[in-house]
């Protein structure tokens, strides 16, 4: 098992595609909680309440065990399955694409709507920022005072998120690091109380 994993920044990544006058704008969020993603729709929704279709599709998780994909009355399998799987070239899990669409009066078809929505939801991935995260693991540990110098020297050693640190007649580090390098924290904080 890999302990890390693609998603995208935070910052809105935007695409157009265009097709005998439908016009679809295509929207790419950073997501992580689907009332977030709920949040989002309906902010869609609002915004472009005159677009006749508002399709989309996410995966969350860093196992992206949670996806769903909807294709807003465009026909079965033809907005929301092809903007997932433009997701899952990418490998991306904690995201939303949105894909807008104003009808121009022409039907484009089956394959012209696969097309287009797959088409759009590239171009907002390509202005996305890609980035490669970590499945962290938290350590608190609870040590003597004496033992700081040593622990400290670990912190810095192995850099790990200090998430949390009580330093007192007991003190106490809650620390976040990448999952694979976990165990050899917690050996090398177990060390240092036999030192």
């Amino acid at each position: 098992m890999t302990d890390e994993y693609l998603t995208i920044s935070n910052q809105i990544g935007e695409g157009f595609y265009s097709d005998h006058r439908s016009k679809f704008l295509a929207f790419a969020h950073h997501v992580t909680t689907e009332a977030e993603i709920k949040e989002i729709l309906q902010n869609y929704k609002k915004k472009y309440y005159d677009a006749r279709h508002c399709c989309y599709a996410y995966v969350l998780g860093v196992n992206s065990d949670v996806f769903r994909a909807n294709d807003d009355g465009e026909p079965d399998g033809t907005a929301g399955r092809p903007i997932l799987g433009q997701i899952n070239s990418k490998q991306l899990t904690d995201i939303l694409i949105v894909v807008i669409r104003y009808f121009g009066g022409i039907k484009l078809g089956t394959s012209g709507l696969l097309i287009a929505y797959r088409t759009a939801a590239a171009y907002a991935l390509d202005s996305a920022i890609i980035e490669r995260k970590f499945i962290e693991e938290e350590i608190t540990y609870n040590f003597a005072y004496p033992l700081m110098n040593g622990v400290m020297k670990i912190v810095k050693d192995m850099q790990p998120r200090i998430i949390d640190q009580v330093f007192d007649t007991t003190c106490s580090i809650t620390l976040s690091i990448r999952q694979s390098e976990a165990e050899a924290l917690r050996k090398k904080l177990k060390s240092i109380s036999f030192a």
